[in-house]
């Protein structure tokens, strides 16, 4: 029993009209390896820079561990300088990561060092560019973003082993039910396919990203990644330009945020607890039907 992962397709660039009709259209990942050749990044951004520039800053850090469910999603594990952080992803493995950070709005001369792709696509989110740093060992959860973004991931510094699978596999995976992310009691990178059945024959692709290399998820992509080397990425983000998606994204915004954490607030363990038993359900029945 396993997953059935192939790899992405990868190119060194992409017309426009390639990207649109084969990709983007077709909700299709893609690795372009040489979209950032002509980013200042590309050779700019080391962690000593990165040191220079920011280090006196404090920031949340979370670890591998499973999410407290007294606690608000995304609640940090511990605080640290962002110069003494870098110098310890650089030194030693740690399960300790940086998630989602504006750096941006910290040191806003860093928009000059990349560009962003219009020309593959429209509606990017220039406001929202997002980072992520991640010691040797340390692991993002299995999820969906909230807002249903197109994703642009580069990485820097390393190595990142990334697992995808498709949004139609959503109750397979054992997503919990008012939320964008697994279950987290199995390894995505070594499940337990006899304690976790519905996970078997399940599809997706498995990539390794190398420095300056780019990830295109498509909107919904559930996506686990995990830190080979101490490193860091670049998401921009983009809307889908459908109005049945902006619509979706929205609905997602309210449901999966604001709804879903009142409830988190109200009943705390036993919403957790809850929630766990219906993904199981849902996932088991789900497999012996032979559906999504």
């Amino acid at each position: 029993m396993s997953f059935i992962l192939k790899p992405v397709d990868t190119v060194e660039s992409i017309t426009p009209e390639d990207f649109k009709k084969n990709y983007l259209k077709k909700k299709r990942p893609l690795i372009i390896k040489g979209l950032t050749k002509d980013w200042p990044a590309r050779e700019k951004w080391t962690t000593e820079y990165l040191k220079e520039i920011a280090g006196e800053l404090e920031v949340p850090l979370y670890d591998n561990s499973k999410a407290d469910p007294s606690k608000p999603i995304n609640a940090a594990t511990t605080h640290m300088k962002f110069g003494e952080y870098l110098d310890l992803i650089k030194r030693e493995p740690t399960e300790l990561r940086i998630f989602f950070f504006n750096l941006f709005k910290k040191v806003p001369s860093l928009i000059n060092d990349i560009k962003i792709p219009k020309d593959l696509m429209g509606g990017f989110i220039e406001s929202m560019p997002a980072m992520f740093f991640g010691g040797s060992n340390s692991v993002t959860f299995l999820h969906y973003d909230i807002d249903l973004p197109h994703i642009f991931h580069t990485h820097f510094g390393g190595r990142k082993h990334i697992i995808l699978f498709d949004y139609k596999w959503k109750k397979r995976l054992y997503c919990l039910p008012n939320a964008t992310y697994a279950l987290e009691d199995y390894k995505v990178d070594n499940p337990d396919f006899e304690k976790f059945p519905s996970l078997n024959g399940i599809e997706g692709y498995e990539v390794f990203l190398e420095h300056g290399d780019t990830l295109f998820m498509p909107t919904g992509m559930w996506h686990w990644m995990k830190y080979v080397d101490g490193s860091f990425s670049l998401s921009l983000r983009a809307w889908d330009q459908s109005i049945s998606r902006k619509v979706a994204s929205v609905w997602s915004l309210f449901r999966h945020g604001a709804v879903d954490s009142l409830i988190k607030m109200m009943f705390k363990e036993k919403y957790a607890n809850y929630r766990e038993k219906l993904a199981v359900k849902r996932a088991e029945n789900a497999y012996a039907k032979g559906k999504l």
